[in-house]
């Protein structure tokens, strides 16, 4: 085992608990070595699907002396305490998006980590994938000159129809845009900085969402969080930007992520994956080009946040999918439905530095070049 190899606990075993578990295997400097859940019997069968060493209580597993981060997958409304006490075992911790519910919370770990000098890293991680670090590296050569504007549609029916357990969508914390505005909010900061006031608008359409799927067919889910959320992106840059995102929506064909500039667009693929396609446009053409990655990591590759971390702590440089950023696209969450409850602007008290880009032609499982 190198010395420079970065020790990793998940706590936390449901269905997304084995992209991370399997990152052990694909990042060469980390790895897997324990796995914690409330149902003991999950995290033995995680921890035998993936070679890892190790199922234990979440107390056993902070207390190891051995673990350098913890991946926090637990529910949301359990990841401010994970990740507190995470970081008071003295462990850098990754969470689950969102970073927290509320934005006190989201402080609170920002302000323990600091203390202990110890880092937080948050999902989503897939900006560091191939088709949104090629828009990235577009943007940042000029292909479509300055960045004048963007949209971001995330627009669906909700989960009830297939998710086994999907009631924490539809309470604090849930919604379309706790739930997937991580995504779309990581990659326009990652591509265009950070934002500095915002305007929202929302409201919760059907107060109560019946359960179709198994095996809570026919139970009634009152919904206490907006399922329909539309804002304005003020960027810092001056770029200003649309987001729609909603359960409420049967069906779309709007695109995921448009960046409008000065000289031409940028057609973002869906930033919920890894891959492209990415198109661009630029005037005077009359047809989309299709752009080439530049870029690795186009597969499945949730964890590469936690291994770019694990390379942080080794080598002291920052790590982008950081705590930074991800208090900032809670803040810009929250303040969304703040807009929409106060009927006003909202200036954010948050900011945060773009992440830097990934170096082009790196070596599958590295991430420095």
């Amino acid at each position: 085992m190198s010395p420079n190899t970065v020790r990793v606990g998940v706590v936390g075993c449901g269905n997304i608990s084995g992209i991370y578990l399997q990152a052990g295997q694909t990042f060469e400097n980390l790895e897997s070595v324990a796995g914690a859940d409330l149902i003991g019997e999950r995290a033995q069968e995680r921890a035998a699907e993936y070679g890892v060493p190790r199922a234990c209580t979440t107390d056993e597993l902070l207390a190891d002396p051995e673990i350098d981060i913890v991946v926090n997958l637990t529910t949301p409304d359990a990841h401010g305490e994970v990740g507190l006490l995470a970081i008071e075992a003295g462990k850098s911790v990754h969470n689950e998006k969102p970073l927290a519910l509320t934005r006190d919370e989201g402080r609170q770990l920002l302000e323990a980590a600091s203390a202990r000098g110890v880092r937080v890293g948050c999902a989503p991680d897939t900006f560091l994938g191939g088709g949104l670090q090629t828009c990235r590296k577009l943007i940042d050569d000029g292909a479509i000159g300055e960045p004048v504007g963007a949209t971001a549609f995330m627009l669906c029916p909700g989960h009830e129809s297939w998710h086994p357990s999907p009631a924490f969508y539809y309470q604090l914390g849930g919604g379309p845009m706790f739930d997937m505005g991580p995504y779309y909010l990581t990659a326009l900061i990652s591509m265009l900085g950070p934002v500095k006031r915002v305007t929202g608008s929302a409201r919760i359409t059907f107060p109560e969402r019946t359960i179709t799927s198994q095996p809570l067919y026919g139970t009634v889910v009152e919904v206490e969080t907006p399922t329909h959320v539309a804002g304005i992106l003020e960027f810092a840059s001056g770029a200003v930007g649309t987001i729609l995102t909603s359960f409420d929506v049967q069906a779309s064909a709007l695109p995921p992520i448009e960046i409008y500039g000065s000289e031409g667009t940028l057609a973002v693929p869906d930033p919920n994956i890894f891959g492209g396609p990415v198109r661009v446009r630029r005037s005077p053409a009359a047809d989309w080009e299709e752009i080439p990655l530049t870029h690795g990591y186009t597969e499945n590759s949730r964890g590469i946040g936690v291994a770019d971390m694990a390379y942080a702590l080794r080598s002291g440089r920052a790590h982008r999918a950081n705590g930074e950023l991800a208090y900032h696209v809670l803040d810009v969450m929250q303040a969304f439905l703040d807009s929409s409850l106060e009927g006003r602007h909202i200036e954010l008290s948050s900011t945060c530095s773009r992440p830097a880009p990934l170096p082009v032609e790196l070596r599958h499982g590295t991430l420095d070049a």
